[in-house]
């Protein structure tokens, strides 16, 4: 009993001398964004300069070289890695209702023509459920569905993503498929309707909050015709994740990813969805350079392309890590998508939550606007899921708020570069570079990779198995 006790205060004294150690180079991390970010103005510069970053676009490409040559002028080792993408994008739409032009949008992959007119359908939610309790009613006509939830509809209702409830109408007889904007004055939202990546058979539209309850309301007393004529672009595209390479010392053999998406839609300049990420991602590599952080693992930043068209960028290198059996040296991978100003680690298992208190309370010495406030979250449609059904942890910054209220903007015309904060983005570079320097020196990272069988226990306890079996992502039998 003695000897278990004496060896209990050696490894806890081993824990504390480590954490004191991680002090000064939080500290040098800390002056170093503070004195020399470039997050804010290089995604400045390129929403001024190169526009969208749509995956498979002229601008998609430009994006990829700008990042690609920016990285490398840091002194940093950058490679591209290429994947297959379809280049969709909109060439025109016209949506009339009761005879009436509505303003609307086109949602991607919808098919390269369609002209179709029909009744209209009010489905709610647009969750399995809606059509179950009215067998049949939406074949052959055009759904109505609220985007997100809709108010009154009783606790606990799970949302789908767009791609889900599109796929779920199509599976019922849907023509076609209108969703209401859930963000008020008429701001209308794109975003992939398909969850392949591949065009789906439907065209699928949005409209702005004011005009969808006004027709949701005059379906209740009679019925509607709706017609949807669009003509859209589609040829197959090559895109590239753009990713540097830091060699780790005495495990090199394991490897820690950072990431986030740098593709974003056409309608504005994704300076929030996802420039806050990527741009923050960028300067934390920058950061690692500039101060020839060294760190036991191997680090890969990857800059993603395709997430928004179901993911790509991020399923693409998952493939290659299995492909080429190295799937096993990630041994965790962290997603910064639409982060700002974090005050916490997220992370997706509870293993993690010991160490990353213990060594946050010693970063929040030194960083004032880090709280260390933790916790457990697991969730999906971001670059972090196909790691994750691999049963790699996964975590990001939590607790900070999007600036000037920018996240009923995104994938909006609105999504622009005034919406950003300068101090919150740079917190998030800050607080990123901390937990990443964290993992890349533990002795012992505690949450290994989940089994088959643990991954599976994960998912089915965190509600996860419906959305993923719509997706076609659930690779399990049972």
């Amino acid at each position: 009993m003695k000897f278990i006790y004496l060896n209990c205060l050696l490894f806890l004294f081993q824990l504390g001398f480590a954490q004191e150690q991680m002090k000064p180079t939080f500290t040098r991390i800390y002056e170093e964004v503070n004195n020399h970010s470039e997050a804010y103005e290089r995604l400045k510069f390129s929403t001024t300069n190169l526009g969208h970053r749509m995956t498979g676009s002229t601008n998609g490409a430009k994006a990829e070289e700008y990042v690609y040559e920016l990285l490398k002028s840091y002194g940093l080792d950058v490679s591209y890695q290429p994947f297959e993408a379809v280049a969709w994008s909109r060439e025109s739409l016209s949506l009339r209702l009761a005879g009436e032009e509505v303003a609307s949008v086109a949602l991607a992959h919808s098919p390269i023509k369609a002209d179709v007119t029909a009744d209209l359908v009010d489905m709610g939610n647009g969750l399995e459920v809606d059509y179950l309790a009215k067998p049949g009613a939406v074949k052959g006509k055009i759904a109505l569905v609220f985007l997100h939830i809709l108010p009154n509809s009783g606790p606990n209702v799970k949302n789908l993503h767009r791609s889900q409830k599109t796929a779920l109408a199509y599976r019922h007889g849907a023509k076609g498929i209108i969703f209401i904007n859930s963000v008020r004055n008429q701001v209308l939202l794109t975003g992939t309707a398909s969850i392949t990546g591949k065009l789906i058979k439907i065209p699928a539209v949005c409209i702005g909050y004011e005009d969808g309850m006004k027709w949701k309301e005059a379906l209740k007393v009679d019925k509607l015709s709706a017609s949807i004529a669009m003509r859209n672009k589609s040829a197959k595209s090559q895109a590239r994740n753009v990713i540097v390479h830091i060699p780790g010392t005495d495990k090199a053999n394991e490897k820690i990813v950072i990431g986030g998406h740098l593709d974003s839609w056409d309608l504005a300049t994704g300076a929030v969805d996802n420039g806050l990420g990527s741009f923050a991602v960028i300067d934390m590599a920058r950061t690692f350079k500039a101060l020839q952080l060294q760190s036991k693992r191997s680090i890969d930043f990857v800059l993603f392309m395709g997430e928004e068209q179901g993911l790509l960028g991020s399923k693409a290198y998952v493939k290659d890590a299995l492909k080429t059996k190295s799937i096993d040296q990630i041994k965790y991978m962290l997603n910064f998508d639409m982060v700002n100003a974090p005050v916490g680690f997220a992370m997706s298992r509870p293993e993690m939550s010991d160490v990353l208190k213990q060594y946050g309370a010693i970063y929040a010495q030194v960083d004032p606007a880090f709280k260390n406030e933790n916790a457990v979250e697991v969730g999906l449609n971001s670059d972090h899921q196909p790691f994750m059904l691999q049963g790699i942890p996964s975590g990001t910054g939590r607790g900070g708020q999007l600036p000037n209220n920018a996240g009923q903007f995104y994938h909006s015309n609105k999504d622009v570069f005034s919406l950003i904060d300068q101090a919150g983005m740079e917190q998030t570079v800050r607080i990123g570079c901390a937990y990443l320097y964290i993992l890349a020196n533990l002795d012992v990272i505690p949450a290994d990779r989940y089994l088959d069988d643990e991954i599976v226990k994960m998912l089915v306890e965190k509600e996860l198995k419906t959305p993923l079996v719509i997706s076609g992502d659930w690779r399990w039998k049972k």
